[in-house]
């Protein structure tokens, strides 16, 4: 009994056994043919990429075009020479001839064709015909793949307006930056297999997946106007001394940015090169410092105080509030007492009885000073928000600066006072021009901006950009009357040197100490346009600091004059006539 006890244990102890095993053989039979068919594609893929090599195909950045299809970026095609370990047959012989042929230290080409990678870069930008002869050595294991690098044909012209690319053809400043989207492209890649080696198969051959080239931008920017106000800055900068010359130009009906120029400008195709003048011995971060200065847009990167012309916005938002009209009359005895300070005129005589209008021409502080007190502070404080001056215009440039402005709360009379006729707060160029703007083409703030379009490799339109327009800045008649005025400042007043024969011109001058008061550096400007009566092109110039005589009217004006002695023909701009008018 109990010999087939024993006997009965043991077979159910095989059973459960071959049991156990069976189950674990059909689980891994069912795996198999899960792996085998349900996921094949998927390790084939994987097993693809083990054996694969990919080289990089970089897209040709899309060019940046002026208005007129002058092309103001581009590119050259250059090359990029790799080696990979595993195929280098003959190592001396291909550290011999890169360090020969790029111009390389044999230790540096040496220490990358010996480290086990699957592909080293030697060096990058490297000249077409360059490449072209180290591809002509036939060395195994070596790559000469070609590349794009960004080439400006005007090198310096709107430097600071471009912007131009790294080493990897990425923006890094201006609109290179702004429109990266628009203009890298996307790249593409060459793929070749290899064996368990690493050694490429070479009957396998290579695949590829083309690259797709980026966008062209088609700006608003003129570069005939670009290049002659850029000529008309350095002439002021050199004749004055000055530390710089900025000149914006603009289309003040609908924001498009004509010229925007900052003397000294840059090398774009050199960025790094620092001025011949800059200290030999300089710290990396120094170095870096003297470059951010030297890229740096200050028509839009940097604030001011505007001075005189400034009392453009003042005198609009009187005239709209009907706290003053042209014909309202005022007396200026030299100076204008406001709470216990005593704040002078420009003429320390004074101007006398005068007329709105006159006071306007004359750019009499006292006479501004007291349209800005019959505003009073929040009736100031507001206009100054609905013309735009609190916040960025939105430009299409990067590192906007907003306005440096009292709190409300925190002005008095005097601040009030000073902020009327441009002083104790800060704005940028291009905010004092869209202000101005607004103001003289009928009350509508327009965005200043540059990029218009984008085409197709082909030249057709991809996407044609717009940008907000705000209505109602002033009313019409508030603009027509701003225009009859500044258009007085010019033909008889203190801008009388902005006039321009056989057009009629519009302006403003200003003369504005800069900080600390008394320092004895000064910034002289102008802002003029014209037609005066049908507003179509608007140029600020600022000359800061020039040396001897520093007025604006004297200074900055004759830029203005002499840039629109030639645009305006250009433009298509017809003289004025004034017989046919009449009739």
């Amino acid at each position: 009994m109990l010999a087939d006890n024993n006997r009965i244990f043991h077979r159910k102890k095989i059973l459960t056994v071959f049991l156990i095993c069976t189950v674990i053989l059909l689980a891994l039979f069912g795996r198999l043919i899960y792996l085998c068919v349900f996921r094949a594609e998927h390790y084939s893929q994987m097993a693809d990429q083990l054996h694969e090599r990919e080289r990089s195909i970089k897209a040709a950045r899309g060019r940046i075009l002026d208005r007129n299809g002058k092309v103001l970026a581009d590119n050259r095609t250059v090359c990029t020479v790799s080696v990979i370990h595993n195929q280098v047959k003959d190592p001396e012989r291909v550290i011999q001839v890169l360090s020969r042929e790029l111009e390389l230290s044999e230790e540096y080409v040496r220490a990358r064709v010996e480290k086990y990678s699957s592909m080293e870069r030697i060096r990058s930008n490297v000249d077409k015909a360059l490449g072209d002869r180290i591809r002509e050595y036939d060395l195994e294991g070596v790559k000469v793949d070609e590349d794009y690098k960004r080439y400006y044909p005007y090198e310096e012209l709107a430097s600071k307006v471009l912007g131009f690319t790294g080493g990897d053809n990425q923006g890094i400043i201006g609109l290179e930056v702004i429109y990266e989207e628009e203009l890298k492209g996307k790249p593409g890649n060459i793929l070749t297999i290899t064996d368990a080696a690493g050694i490429e198969v070479e009957a396998a051959g290579e695949r590829r997946v083309e690259p797709v080239d980026g966008s062209d931008l088609v700006i608003s920017m003129d570069m005939n106007i670009q290049s002659y106000a850029t000529q008309l800055a350095a002439q002021a900068m050199a004749a004055k001394q000055a530390d710089s010359v900025s000149i914006l130009v603009m289309n003040p009906q609908n924001g498009e940015m004509l010229a925007m120029v900052n003397v000294p400008e840059f090398d774009l195709n050199n960025p790094y090169q620092l001025p011949e003048d800059a200290p030999a011995d300089l710290s990396e971060q120094e170095r870096q410092n003297l470059l951010n200065a030297m890229w740096r847009n200050g028509c839009i990167n940097d604030t001011y105080e505007p001075g005189s012309t400034f009392k453009i916005i003042t005198a609009a938002a009187g005239l709209e509030e009907g706290v003053v009209t042209p014909e309202s009359t005022f007396s200026c005895p030299g100076y204008i007492m406001v709470d216990d300070r005593r704040i002078r005129c420009h003429k320390i005589a004074g101007h006398g009885a005068q007329d709105f209008v006159h006071a306007t021409m004359n750019s009499c502080n006292p006479v501004f000073i007291t349209v800005g007190l019959r505003l009073g502070v929040e009736r100031y404080y507001s206009y100054f928000e609905q013309f735009g001056l609190k916040k960025k215009t939105g430009i299409d440039l990067p590192g906007e600066a907003g306005t440096i402005m009292h709190r409300m709360e925190d002005m008095g009379n005097v601040e009030l006072a000073t902020v009327s006729f441009g002083q104790s707060f800060q704005i940028t160029p291009v905010q004092l021009l869209t202000t101005a703007a607004s103001i003289v083409n009928g009350g509508n703030r327009v965005t200043p901006h540059f990029g218009i379009r984008t085409l197709d490799e082909n030249g057709n339109t991809l996407e044609d950009f717009s940008y907000p327009v705000e209505t109602g800045i002033v009313s019409e008649e508030t603009s027509a009357q701003m225009r009859r005025i500044l258009e007085m400042v010019v033909s008889e007043g203190s801008g009388k040197n902005g006039a321009v024969e056989g057009f009629r011109v519009g302006g403003k001058t200003a003369t504005s100490q800069t900080l600390p008061r008394g320092s004895g550096r000064y910034i002289a400007s102008f802002i003029g346009f014209a037609p005066a009566d049908d507003p179509q092109v608007m140029a600020l110039a600022i000359v800061n600091n020039p040396q001897g005589i520093y007025y604006g009217g004297q200074v900055a004006a004759p830029i203005v004059r002499q840039l629109f002695e030639n645009i305006l023909p250009y433009l298509g701009i017809k003289e004025y006539n004034l017989e046919n008018e009449q009739s």
